[in-house]
């Protein structure tokens, strides 16, 4: 309940926000563009807005909030909730509170030509200041000009392009696109050959890592690298010594549910040119095998570390930060519906994640919900609040893949009954998923990280 109030809330702020704009700047047009963090990046349509001006929108949407006057509900048309806000008419992809001042506090934090609108957020701790992610930030920009290159800018101008009979043009410059990002990354790794002897890969779940690591293997092989990998699912400690959480069940995903000195001992010799022996950690009985492997890595090879806390620099203790290479994985700047209805990039992981469970895991789309929330909640302080460190950001988005996943999505969404708790989301995800328009999946190629999620990957297991 508590998420839909926040995400509700949000929506609320975001009409607030409209209405705002639309009376300080009649004729410009605000855009919402992406999330940072918990916040989301904000614009004027082809304009730059000022410090002064981000702060006179920041104090009437503050008192908009405060003078809490009723948003009506119109309706529902198009797929949108229809409202009037001070007698604007706004069309919104999602419902909002009605009193404005029931939402959560916020802050707008001028960035860029525009502003962020942060929430805080109890994981990253509400009285944290945001820090611009500047890093991120330039991985927005880039996919927001190729958009614009080739004249894609909402979801409407992909489904032109499947009505006109030329999805197959969209699949291959997308695909391209990533292929181009992998090799400029391998490249760069390439450049710092002398110094560098670990590569370290982390991104939320549902990002693609998997075929994203395999892809870059490829290129590094084409570079004159080996890639030696070292798991760290065979460093977790005892089943019986893992810390518990908040509900007194172990925790998994904390660093400290790892043997650190054994990894970091393991890394630094690696590092060296030394040999290891890798312990397996039996998941069954939740304890380490007696059973090891011997690894070590020579000249013209890199260790490769892929995990939740792989951009953690606790995670390799003492080594030196130019002999690392770190990587953030994520699908970054999801496409809008319209200029200030976005699809939010949680969304879509959130359905990769449920077609493939569904459809590779056996797992229910009931479960995979019922899971999202403790999934999510690590994921800020695991990853997101060391992504700006990352040596390069890989963008796992591609400007076709909810048409591409709608049919089977919507297969598995239907599984969720109208008794169910999570029936609203069954809902909104449905909802969304209307507004593309479904293609054919037999041209995607099998290298492709979307067949990680809809099956036929030459890299994933099915």
């Amino acid at each position: 309940m508590r998420e839909t109030h926040l995400r509700q809330g949000r929506q609320t702020v975001k009409l607030g926000l409209i209405k705002v704009v639309q009376d300080l700047f009649p004729e410009e047009r605000l855009k919402t563009s992406y999330s940072i963090l918990e916040g989301v990046f904000c614009h004027l349509d082809g304009s730059v807005l000022s410090t002064r001006e981000v702060r006179l929108i920041g104090e009437r949407l503050a008192a908009w909030v405060q003078r809490n006057e009723p948003i009506q509900l119109l309706g529902r048309a198009g797929g949108y909730y229809v409202y009037d806000v001070d007698g604007l008419v706004v069309n919104a992809l999602y419902p909002a509170l009605t009193a404005p001042a029931e939402v959560e506090p916020f802050t707008l934090v001028p960035f860029s030509d525009g502003f962020i609108v942060d929430f805080g957020d109890a994981d990253k701790g509400a009285d944290l200041p945001l820090i611009p992610p500047v890093k991120l930030q330039a991985t927005y920009t880039e996919r927001r000009r190729w958009l614009a290159q080739v004249g894609i800018t909402v979801v409407g101008d992909v489904n032109a392009y499947i009505r006109s009979g030329q999805h197959q043009e969209l699949i291959s410059i997308s695909e391209a696109l990533h292929e181009k990002k992998i090799s400029l990354i391998a490249d760069s790794i390439l450049a710092e050959q002398r110094a560098l002897r670990v590569l370290l890969i982390a991104g939320p779940t549902s990002s693609g890592k998997t075929s994203f690591l395999r892809r870059l293997n490829t290129q590094l092989l084409v570079n004159g690298f080996q890639p030696v990998g070292l798991s760290l699912d065979n460093y977790f400690v005892d089943r019986d010594a893992t810390p518990l959480g908040p509900d007194g069940k172990p925790d998994f995903d904390v660093l400290d549910a790892l043997d650190l000195p054994l990894l970091r001992e393991h890394i630094s010799r690696l590092v060296e040119g030394e040999r290891i022996e890798v312990p397996r950690f039996d998941f069954v009985t939740g304890q380490r095998s007696p059973v090891h492997h011997p690894l070590q890595v020579g000249p013209h090879q890199i260790l490769v570390i892929e995990g939740l806390h792989a951009l953690n620099p606790e995670l390799v203790g003492r080594i030196h930060r130019n002999q690392l290479y770190k990587i953030h994985v994520s699908p970054l700047g999801g496409l809008n519906i319209d200029l200030v209805n976005r699809v939010p990039t949680t969304e879509v992981r959130l359905i990769r994640r449920m077609v493939r469970d569904d459809r590779s895991r056996g797992i229910s789309p009931e479960r995979t919900l019922d899971q999202w929330s403790s999934v999510r909640r690590g994921e800020y302080d695991c990853i997101f609040r060391f992504q700006e460190d990352a040596d390069a950001m890989f963008n796992s988005s591609m400007v076709y893949e909810l048409n591409a996943l709608r049919r089977p999505a919507e297969a598995v969404l239907d599984k969720i009954g109208d008794n169910s708790p999570h029936r609203d989301t069954r809902d909104r995800l449905l909802n969304l998923l209307s507004f593309f328009d479904p293609i054919d999946t037999s041209k995607v190629p099998f290298n492709s990280l979307l067949r990680e999620f809809i099956g036929g990957s030459l890299y994933a297991e099915d």
